[in-house]
């Protein structure tokens, strides 16, 4: 069983199925087809989150039959993954969701349709990225480059439109739609830290400006990225823990006769494979203000709400109903030896410890922000999370 085998014509799903792999149920070619030819969705961050998460929820989404586009990946840091986790499998991957009651899915993710290595050093590949970049029909750019991804220096914003870090790309990418026809966008980080679309604002901002001060860029591009009828930066939380490839999970695999479970290690140290292994739960909470539209991303359970509210989910989680009980588990099980946190919550006094943080001193301090019940987020860490 290999991933490559399920593009070909002589692929037996029936054998994939009797072992609990969910395959895809639309027409891979013509979803990649469609999305080469009319682009809606480019995300910048090629890791495990991505394929694992925003990947996977389109692949749910295209499951539906209710949208018919894919996702192209662009990597602004590591290009290893694009080489060795992608483009040997024709960009399939592997999601391995653990549940909590012992029980693993296993479903194929095929919604990426192209990966493309975001750096002019490769020019085929950033001539494509151009080309996505005027189409009218692109609606949003997302990413997973995590927080320090989102940075820049004197340095860089005097390289110009061959700046090297991710926001000097996008906001060159960004001058060739403005080129272009001055074409609406979206620029919305999925990735974990607070306010995370002000850092893709703070970042394409300074680029142009300073590229405007320098005389690389018009005046008018400045005005383009800050006016909200034409780019928008919306803020998100993001919630699911994917961890490297684990050698259970490779053990597991190989017995099934899945053959492609080899763990990858890049020169820059990221750890990735043909599969995902994460967790169960997943969130996605994002602002709704699209300006060319957006993909339904609620077919595969994004919750789409006001920038008021994902500020309200993000404080909830990061100041009582995750990220404490979680901290003080790990501290305790540290002192008394334990090694993994599904160990933890076998302790009857650890469990109705974490138990107490979470109902009863986070309980009347925290805002229900509606989309989320706290009681019910609560529940889902103790009863399905960190078990």
């Amino acid at each position: 069983m290999k991933l490559n085998e399920i593009l070909s014509d002589s692929f037996n799903a029936a054998e994939w199925e009797a072992k609990g792999y969910e395959l895809p149920k639309y027409d891979i070619a013509a979803v990649a087809k469609k999305t080469h030819d009319e682009p809606t969705w480019v995300h910048f961050g090629a890791g495990n989150i991505f394929r694992a998460f925003p990947a996977a929820i389109l692949n749910d989404a295209l499951n539906t039959g209710k949208y018919d586009r894919g996702v192209i990946v662009a990597e602004s840091f590591d290009y290893e993954i694009i080489d060795k986790a992608y483009r040997p499998y024709n960009n399939l991957s592997l999601l391995v969701s653990l549940q909590s009651n012992g029980t693993i899915e296993k479903k194929v993710i095929a919604s990426i349709t192209e990966s493309l290595k975001a750096d002019k050093l490769f020019g085929e590949d950033w001539a494509r990225l151009v080309q996505i970049f005027q189409a009218p029909t692109l609606q949003m750019v997302t990413f997973t480059i995590t927080e320090k991804g989102y940075s820049y220096n004197d340095a860089d914003l005097a390289r110009g439109l061959d700046a090297v870090f991710a926001m000097g790309k996008l906001t060159a990418l960004l001058y060739e739609r403005y080129k272009a026809g001055k074409l609406p966008l979206t620029l919305q980080s999925t990735d974990n830290c607070s306010h995370n679309g002000d850092h893709v604002k703070a970042g394409v901002k300074a680029y142009a400006e300073r590229w405007a001060q320098d005389g690389i860029v018009e005046a008018g591009f400045v005005d383009y990225i800050n006016d909200s009828s034409k780019i928008t930066y919306p803020w998100s939380m993001i919630d699911k823990i994917t961890p490297r490839p684990h050698e259970k999970v490779q053990a597991m695999l190989a017995e099934d006769g899945f053959e492609d479970n080899n763990t990858i290690i890049t020169e820059k140290h990221t750890f990735t494979a043909p599969f995902v292994n994460a967790e169960e739960v997943q969130y996605l909470v994002c602002e709704d203000t699209y300006t060319n539209g957006r993909p339904p991303l609620e077919l595969g359970g994004a919750l789409y709400t006001s920038r008021k509210t994902v500020d309200e989910v993000e404080t909830m989680k990061v100041t009582t109903c995750l990220n404490p009980l979680h901290t003080a588990m790990s501290i305790y099980g540290c002192m008394l030896d334990y090694t993994l946190i599904s160990a933890e919550m076998a302790d009857e006094d650890l469990r109705a410890f974490i138990q107490k943080i979470g109902y009863i001193e986070a309980m009347p301090v925290v805002t229900d922000p509606g989309v989320l019940n706290p009681y019910e987020f609560i529940g889902t860490v103790i009863n399905k999370r960190l078990p």
